[in-house]
């Protein structure tokens, strides 16, 4: 007689129902994430490494920046042109090579174009990734996967961090082939295990990013992506200064956003299902208040133990946010132009991640209060516009 062992009920209703190409996706995702260990450590590899002085590493830095913004607009075109499937797997393996050459790199020239390079491949997967999810899983199913995805990345990214600290002391080579390495991973199982999801193109509809800049819709949730991307942004770029300003070591940073890995690896999944049934501009308003009111209370702490309740509060904010953009951006982009509608919300992200030093660092000069209090005040802000565009939103759901 065979037995049947059941899953509990948690884990089916937080797994169950989404399709085998999904879980390749997911599964790939969390590989490639295991493997990111380059980025949270090129400055440190820029000035140790290479003998960079501090200012230019910054420049070589902001390069990375550049090629980012130019990577997700035109990611998104080749995911609708040539299809989810090559542009994922293309995607993953120019970055493979940029990081193995990239590591080998001795001359200033060289660098920048590397990591100007490196910018433009490194996240030209994501357009792919969503217009796959959109393509294979159901309307209903889509903010548990998007979820799911959100989960993988964190999770791979937080064992990444360790990780990539411990084999530092072996060599910064080995992390650029660490990181090729798992890229390659992920480029090869999108490859052999999911298919082409691209649905046919037509005379009738050919679609191209005029069509996507006219839906006033989708514009206003990239300005308001980007307001939040620009707030979220802040804890990666001016808090740690801003630790360190304080007369807190290098050491602080790294012990106070160990709660936000923690808390999104644990908390994320309970909550998951669960949120997935809400209306997502709402669980969005929600998420961004969270952040933003996290990040106002960085204003009146000064200690590593009051840094990390701060982080606490604002990633409780960022789990409500898991995936919920995906869902939207699904709900607003005909089939056949979702990589350039994931394309635009990319760049919303790319942009924040360049105005965020820029500015951050500007308002930090002007005091500690003044630059939290000003990105918490953003942050309700971009809450209060997710919830006006709401109706919108709901209004092309239900179409």
């Amino acid at each position: 007689m065979t037995t049947v062992i059941e899953r509990p009920g948690f884990l089916r209703s937080a797994t169950g129902g989404l399709p085998r190409p999904f879980w390749v996706l997911f599964a790939g995702t969390l590989v490639n994430r295991l493997g990111t260990m380059v980025e949270p450590y090129i400055g440190i590899y820029l000035s140790q490494a290479r003998g960079m002085s501090i200012a230019m590493a910054g420049v070589v830095m902001t390069t990375f920046g550049l090629g980012s913004v130019l990577s997700q607009p035109f990611a998104g075109w080749l995911t609708d042109h040539f299809g989810r499937r090559v542009t994922l797997t293309g995607g993953m393996i120019a970055t493979a090579v940029t990081f193995v050459i990239l590591g080998y790199t001795t001359s200033v020239p060289g660098l920048i174009i590397g990591m100007l390079a490196l910018g433009v491949f490194v996240d030209s997967y994501r357009p792919a990734s969503q217009a796959l999810v959109a393509d294979l899983v159901s309307p209903e199913d889509r903010p548990r996967a998007f979820g799911l995805l959100f989960w993988a990345v964190n999770l791979g990214f937080s064992i990444a961090m360790v990780t990539g600290g411990w084999l530092v002391s072996v060599g910064f080579t080995t992390l650029f082939w660490v990181d090729a390495v798992t890229c390659l991973i992920f480029g090869v199982l999108v490859w052999r295990a999911i298919p082409e999801t691209r649905p046919e193109r037509s005379e009738a509809t050919p679609g191209s990013f005029r069509d996507v800049l006219r839906d006033r819709v989708m514009v206003a949730f990239f300005l308001v992506s980007l307001t939040y991307a620009f707030v979220y942004l802040q804890a990666y770029t001016t808090m740690p200064l801003a630790m360190t300003g304080q007369g807190l070591p290098a050491g602080a940073y790294g012990l106070a956003m160990a709660v936000n890995g923690l808390l999104i690896v644990i908390v994320q999944p309970l909550t998951n299902t669960w949120l997935s049934r809400k209306d997502p501009t709402r669980v969005l308003a929600v998420g961004f208040t969270g952040v933003g009111i996290g990040l106002a209370l960085t204003a009146f702490v000064s200690s590593t133990l009051g840094y990390a309740a701060t982080v606490a509060v604002w990633t409780l904010g960022e789990v409500f946010t898991a995936g919920v953009a995906g869902t939207i951006i699904a709900v607003l982009a005909p089939a056949h132009l979702r990589g350039r509608y994931s394309g635009l919300h990319g760049l919303a992200w790319s942009g924040g991640g360049l105005l965020a030093p820029l500015v951050g660092t500007r308002l930090l000069e002007a005091g500690p209060q003044v630059v939290w209090l000003v990105v918490g005040g953003m942050g309700l802000v971009a809450a209060a516009a997710a919830l006006a565009l709401g109706p919108a939103i709901r209004r092309r759901s239900a179409v």
